[in-house]
C-alpha cells in the first residue's frame, strides 16, 4: 500500500480526504479509502488460470489456453468487483454500498492483531453490518445510534482504523 505522500498513491488511498467526491458537489471528503485487493491476491488469479490450463491442456492445448484466459479473466473481474470504498464526509458515512447520515454515527473503535479475531469472532453481533476483506487485517467498529435501525454497529476492514476513529470522533 502506498502512502498518500508517495507519487504512486491514488486519491482513493488518501486518508487526508483531499479527493473530491461524486457524492455531492462541494461536499468535503474527510476520509476516503478504497479497499482494493493486496498484491498477493493477484497470485490467486494466476493460480486459477494455471489450474484451468493444467486440467484441460491434455485434452486440447488450445482449449486449455482458452479456459485459462477465461478463468483468470473471470477471477480478476470478481476480485476488482469485490473492492469497496469507505467515504466519510461531514454529512454521511459510506461503507461499500451502505450509507448512513453522520447524526446516527456513534463511537468508533479501532482494532488490530488479536483484537480483530475477538471482535470478528466471539464478540460479533449477528445484526451488525460487516464489510470484511481477506487482504486487509485491521478493522473499525462504528456504533449506530439510529433508534429505528436494528443494526447495532458496522464492522469494516480498513488499512487506517485509527484515522477513521479520529475523523468520526466528535469535535470539542
Amino acid at each position: 500500500m502506498s502512502h498518500p505522500a508517495s507519487p504512486n498513491a491514488s486519491p482513493a488511498d488518501d486518508p487526508r480526504g483531499t479527493h473530491r467526491s461524486a457524492e455531492r458537489p462541494g461536499t468535503k471528503i474527510l476520509y476516503e479509502e478504497k479497499l482494493s485487493p493486496a498484491w498477493w491476491m493477484w497470485l490467486l488469479v494466476l493460480f486459477a488460470g494455471l489450474v484451468a490450463l493444467v486440467a484441460l491442456a491434455p485434452i486440447d492445448p488450445w482449449v486449455g489456453v482458452a479456459a485459462a484466459v477465461v478463468v483468470a479473466g473471470g477471477t480478476a473481474v470478481a476480485l476488482v468487483a469485490s473492492s469497496s470504498r469507505i467515504v466519510v464526509t461531514g454529512e454521511s458515512l459510506q461503507v461499500g454500498r451502505a450509507r448512513i447520515e453522520r447524526r446516527f454515527v456513534g463511537e468508533a473503535e479501532a482494532f488490530r492483531g488479536d483484537d480483530v479475531r475477538r471482535v470478528r469472532g466471539p464478540e460479533l453481533d449477528g445484526r451488525a453490518f460487516m464489510n470484511f476483506r481477506a487482504s486487509v487485517g485491521p478493522v473499525v467498529r462504528i456504533r449506530i445510534t439510529d433508534p429505528v435501525d436494528p443494526t447495532p454497529y458496522w464492522l469494516t476492514s480498513t488499512r487506517h482504523p485509527e484515522r477513521i476513529v479520529e475523523v468520526l470522533s466528535p469535535r470539542p
